[in-house]
């Protein structure tokens, strides 16, 4: 079938190629749109056959584009019979068509119907597929997957294809922690200090879709060398009032939330809240580590281990309203709150160090570690749409603010009667201010063609203020330290300026190219409050970028892309204040790091056999002035902290499928596999780094329909040892199962999962070794759970005419990364 589909269409264009000849002076056009009659969607690569009403002779040929619109032109002044034929779906012919001279005869809505053979044996259903491949990014279809149900928005990314997640939430993409999230298109106070926090606090429950952009257009900000995530939660088109309650209670955690929507003609109001809390999640730790002193050749052995008990509370509200001016003008205003608590606790934290073999000291504490945030986003959005379709301006303005105390309290206690004797205490409180202005304009030149072009503003003002107490007896009466490496306060002020222009053509038919360039001028200005100025330069940067796509008749893509990026450090890698939870195991950010600068190839082919999908893309990422991590010794003290050092290598491949085995039993997999070079070219011999090797990702998830309204799915993800320039991270795996009924008409349902059931805990160690530190710690999880989940919806809707979606600002920017803290 498929080879004669080909053929059919090399014959339509032998045939279109000779009637043009023949008819030189001929401009008339028929022109239309495929529609799916059930689904009441664009109908892509449907085939289009023109015959002559008289003869029944075949004169042209074309097929439909991704949005079911097709074109056949130069036509002379006549009768015509027109024949819409694709798989799965019952021919359609228009006969009669009578075209004039030099006139255009537009036939609108064309519905085209699913094959009723095929309607009697299997049940046509809207739902889409899990993952979805688009011209410039790929989407992962959240809301069909139940086994995320009562989790966040870390549970959704573990599913994702190209996305790896570690167990402390981390996120990467093909391996780079370079990343952008957004959500719904828009930047998150959340995320500005913590993208591993912010997503914790998103239900999953919540989340549409995933959109994994990994060569984003000139439109979007430079920043973000591994690319951007997009999150795109569910929103309500339907008239009329609704509510959804969801809650889950398992045996680690609990949430519930709570989300209304009322619509009435040009208004639409929204508001929202989200809890959950986790509890009954303990841990152990242990340490080795061997440091040796290059002076005097002296080697201190310390070993540690420790009982961990982790908790969190995380909260998340909403309030928003979209009004429709009048056809063409509409403003939105949304506000989000957030809110975050995740203490830490290590019990029975003993330290033994050795000197040369012979125990030096020992010493036992208990200690206390504080992760609290909250947050607060706010935008307003003004659209103008012209009467001319893709034509709109639209201006962008946000602000947004986190505040979050990262803290830490050691308590020393008596070895022999763990009684108090003393504490240590490090405040440390930021505040990330942002702002933000834009204006972006698009406007279609010709038949095929866009350009488009903008300018954008962010004032980002970040400051920390942190102060270190100690207490010498029982008591724990603090005193703070005067000393202006412990006690200060960082103030970082940055602002990037831009302007772009992208255009995007066909040169030829079923090719697209969309070709744009940015500029970006950033100011800093940094100092301590002890009066030290740090100097950092101002940077201009051009980016350039290029897509290129090739849709074949069959519906397969082919895409070629390049871009230019910059990734800034954020507060994160700035911040010089000593992170010292662990004495022997400290950490620091370097204030006058510099940006690093990435350039990106990708290929990518996506191809569709009978309902199933496939995948594959091949990438090379070449990152210079990399901000890497370099660790350094004081007495038996490991301390970790940044610089600009090397370069770092990476090219892979990422494959995913998702298979339709038969009308009930659905599977998709995929499999990321890269090979990463790392080398931090630092001039010493003895701490000159440098490591290589293979890293994959592995994913499956399946779902299989018992019946209309029981469900059953499951998931497992494999990641494998993750390469560090100085060690590595051991490998892991998390696995799901549950089950689903729904009630009441599918408003509600009731479902029943268990995570890592099989699985006492997760062992995951580091190894570190380099120069004169060898290094080998393991952390343990207990992670096995068990959980119900209830949701319903109330309210009688109907369905509103849908709108094109508001313009969002994106804020792709900052360099993010994970605290070395874990132990």
């Amino acid at each position: 079938m498929k080879k004669l589909y080909i053929l059919l269409l090399c014959l339509f264009s032998l045939t279109a190629a000779k009637a043009s000849s023949l008819s030189t002076d001929a401009s008339s056009s028929i022109t239309g749109t495929v529609i799916d009659s059930l689904s009441q969607k664009p109908v892509d690569y449907a085939t289009i056959s023109l015959y002559d009403q008289a003869t029944g002779k075949l004169l042209n040929g074309t097929i439909t584009a991704a949005d079911g619109k097709f074109s056949i032109g130069k036509l002379a002044a006549g009768t015509y019979k027109l024949k819409i034929s694709f798989l799965s779906y019952a021919d359609k012919t228009i006969a009669n068509l009578k075209v004039g001279d030099g006139g255009s005869l537009k036939l609108g809505r064309v519905l085209l119907s699913p094959d009723s053979r095929l309607l009697n044996e299997v049940k046509v259903t809207g739902k889409k597929a899990l993952v979805e491949e688009k011209i410039d990014r790929t989407v992962y279809n959240a809301e069909n997957d139940l086994t995320t149900r009562g989790g966040d928005a870390t549970d959704v990314m573990k599913r994702v294809p190209m996305v790896s997640v570690d167990l402390d939430g981390n996120v990467s993409v093909r391996g780079s922690g370079n990343i952008k999230v957004l959500i719904n298109g828009k930047p998150s106070a959340m995320a500005s200090a913590s993208v591993a926090d912010a997503l914790k606090q998103i239900p999953a429950d919540l989340i549409k879709s995933v959109e994994v952009i990994t060569s984003p257009s000139a439109k979007y900000d430079a920043e973000g060398s591994g690319g951007i995530l997009n999150i795109i939660l569910k929103q309500n088109t339907l008239q009329g009032l609704s509510l959804n309650l969801n809650t889950t209670a398992g045996t680690r955690g609990s949430n519930l939330g709570l989300n209304g929507n009322y619509k009435t003609g040009k208004l639409n109001f929204s508001l929202g809240g989200f809890g959950r809390s986790g509890y009954n999640t303990p841990g152990d730790f242990t340490n080795s580590q061997t440091v040796t002193d290059l002076a005097t050749s002296n080697t201190f052995l310390t070993t540690q281990s420790a009982n961990t008990h982790n908790k969190y509370l995380f909260g998340r509200y909403n309030v928003g309203v979209d009004y429709d001016i009048s056809e063409h003008n509409s403003l939105s205003l949304g506000v989000v709150l957030g809110a975050n608590n995740r203490p830490t606790t290590q019990d029975d934290f003993l330290t033994q160090s050795y000197l040369n073999n012979q125990l030096s000291s020992s010493s036992l504490q208990r200690n206390k570690i504080t992760n609290n945030s909250t947050s607060v986003d706010a935008t307003l959005t003004y659209t103008l749409t012209g009467k001319k379709p893709d034509r709109e301006f639209s201006f962008l303005t946000e602000f947004s603010q986190n505040n979050r105390d990262n803290n830490f309290e050691n308590i020393f206690l008596d070895q022999t009667n763990g009684a108090t004797t003393g504490g240590l205490k490090n405040d440390n409180n930021a505040i990330n201010r942002e702002f933000t202005l834009e204006a972006d304009y698009q406007t279609p030149l010709a038949k095929n063609q866009l350009l488009e072009f903008g300018a954008k503003d962010i004032i980002r003002t970040v400051s920390s203020d942190y102060t270190y107490l100690t207490a010498a007896d029982g008591t724990l009466n603090y005193v703070p330290v005067s000393s202006a490496s412990l006690s200060n306060a960082f103030n970082y002020k940055q602002n990037v300026a831009s302007a772009y222009a992208s255009f995007t053509f066909n040169p030829f038919k079923n090719y697209t190219v969309k070709a744009g360039t940015r500029y970006e001028y950033t100011t800093i200005n940094a100092d301590f409050q002890n009066g030290a100025a740090v100097n950092i330069p101002d940077y201009g940067i051009l980016v350039p970028s290029l897509n290129i796509s090739k849709k074949f008749g069959n519906g397969d893509i082919l895409k070629l892309g390049y871009n230019r990026r910059i990734q800034r450090p954020s507060i994160e890698f700035l911040n010089p204040n000593i992170q010292a939870s662990n004495p022997l195991n400290i950490s620091a950010g370097n204030p006058a790091l510099q940006p690093e600068f990435t350039n990106n190839f990708e290929l990518a082919y996506s191809t569709n056999i009978k309902n199933n999908h496939f995948n594959i893309s091949a990438f090379m990422r070449n990152t210079n002035d990399a901000i890497q991590t370099i660790r350094s010794t004081i007495g038996d003290t490991i301390k970790t902290s940044y610089q600009n050092l090397g370069k770092q290598n990476a090219y892979g491949m990422s494959l995913s499928a998702n298979i339709a085995i038969s009308n009930k039993l659905n599977l998709n997999g995929g499999l990321d596999l890269y090979h990463l070079d790392l080398d931090n070219k630092n001039p010493d011999p003895l701490f000159r780094a440098s490591n290589s090797g293979w890293v994959a990702n592995y994913r499956l998830f399946g779902s299989y329909d018992l019946s209309d309204n029981y469900s059953l799915q499951a998931f497992a993800f494999r990641r494998s040892r993750q390469i560090q320039l100085q060690g590595y991270q051991g490998s892991f795996g998390v696995y799901n199962l549950s089950i689903n009924r729904k009630f009441a008409n599918k408003k509600g349902s009731i479902g029943i999962g268990a995570d890592n059931f099989l699985t006492n805990g997760l062992h995951i160690p580091t190894v570190v070794n380099s120069g004169n530190i060898n290094q080998n710690s393991v952390n343990i999880m207990y992670n096995r759970s068990f959980e119900i989940t209830f949701s319903y919806k109330f309210g009688g809707l109907s369905q509103a005419k849908p709108k094109k979606p508001k313009k969002t600002i994106n804020n792709d920017d900052l360099k993010e990364g994970s605290s070395n803290n874990s132990n």
